[in-house]
């Protein structure tokens, strides 16, 4: 490719994803469906098959799906340079408006009006959270095995097992039930044993520092698969149970905060950073959780399109993705606990669990209204 043709390709690029970056809202699924139509329909970069071939393979890599889905494109527009370019011209918008979101939560957030409005949201985030489960949970659950896959990891989690030895024993399980048969009973004994050893992993609260704030984003980077929800478990497990850094207000607070802004997700990082370490906390927690994503893209892009045609890989990743679901759903349980405190945020979490199943209302709007209701209560008190 000629320089010249190498430079317009990578503007071409940067100015489509740092456009995404500021208006794409709804959660990676509306993201993937924003890309569809402007690098299929409009653009013409890729075939509806290639599209379907990389949406197959973020499924097969940690981390989150429309951020690799925007690395994917990149390099395949713009070769290794644009990998980067894509990446982080979608991610960089939407950190930087929750890095203004933080500043201000930060400054006004013990005000009572900042607790009213956050009371009128997390009712409604905790309804997404249902109603993506309720989705994806559709879709992950294939048969018998993976459903007690998912009741077991519920369970498991919610008792205390770490959330990752539950993410890759639930794999594991799901993997070697499909291809029982492959197998001799002798051989699956050997590969069952490692699971009796799975227990409640716990760690003292530990004082804060920003090189165990990296290392933990980077951590979570590495390993988590599913929808951007799934987030949640790995989040409370190390930052409100763990290390005792954030409580599961803060939390919610965050998630909230990725669901109402525009771009990734994942970039609750950058808001629980803002609240540990200022800006510098900030960057390092968004470097962190980011960081993986640009590498497993680069190392998988050539592979992963044979990889879900093996009936080993394929079922490994079924078995992910359910306990991923498992993991969800117990940390939604917990936190709903924390959020839904009385008749009031019970009827928002469920007038908004009924908007999106049934009338498809974008979670944006019902935010902003949970908002507005928070605000309403306490202009009534």
């Amino acid at each position: 490719m000629k320089a010249s043709d190498l430079r317009q390709r990578l503007a071409e690029v940067a100015k489509l994803f740092l456009r995404l970056g500021v208006t794409a809202f709804g959660g990676p699924a509306a993201h993937i469906g924003i890309m569809h139509d402007e690098v299929v329909k409009r653009r013409q970069w890729l075939t509806d098959e290639a599209f379907l071939d990389l949406v197959g393979a973020t499924n097969l890599i940690p981390g989150p799906n429309s951020t690799e889905m925007a690395i994917h494109i990149g390099f395949l527009r713009a070769g290794w340079p644009g990998l980067v370019i894509g990446g982080v011209c979608f991610i960089l918008p939407a950190m930087l408006i929750v890095l203004i979101v933080a500043w201000a939560y930060v400054r006004f957030g013990a005000r009572p009006e900042a607790a009213w409005l956050l009371y009128g949201i997390k009712p409604v985030v905790i309804a997404i959270i249902v109603q993506a489960l309720w989705t994806l949970g559709r879709k992950a659950v294939k048969g018998w095995t993976t459903a007690a896959v998912g009741i077991l990891v519920v369970v498991l989690c919610i008792g205390g097992v770490n959330e990752i030895a539950l993410l890759f024993a639930g794999g594991l399980a799901v993997m070697l039930a499909a291809n029982y048969r492959r197998l001799g009973k002798r051989s699956l004994g050997v590969f069952l044993l490692p699971l009796g050893g799975l227990g409640v992993l716990s760690q003292a609260a530990t004082p804060y520092s920003p090189s165990l704030l990296f290392l933990t984003f980077l951590k979570i980077g590495s390993v988590l698969y599913g929808s951007g929800y799934v987030l949640l478990a790995f989040l409370r497990a190390d930052f409100v149970v763990h290390l005792g850094w954030l409580t599961d207000q803060q939390l919610l607070d965050a998630v909230a905060i990725g669901q109402v802004t525009p771009g990734p997700v994942f970039t609750a990082a950058t808001f629980i950073g803002f609240l540990l370490g200022g800006t510098a906390g900030a960057l390092l927690a968004t470097l962190g959780i980011f960081l993986p994503s640009f590498v497993f893209v680069a190392l998988s892009n050539p592979l992963l399109p044979r990889v879900r045609r093996s009936p080993w890989a394929g079922s490994l990743l079924d078995g992910v993705n359910v306990a991923s679901l498992g993991l969800m759903a117990a940390v939604t349980w917990q936190l709903g606990r924390a959020s839904l405190i009385d008749p009031l945020t019970i009827a928002i979490a469920l007038a908004s669990f009924v908007s999106l199943i049934r009338f498809k209302v974008n979670s944006t709007w019902l935010i902003l209204g949970g908002a507005a209701i928070g605000l309403l209560m306490a202009a009534l008190r």
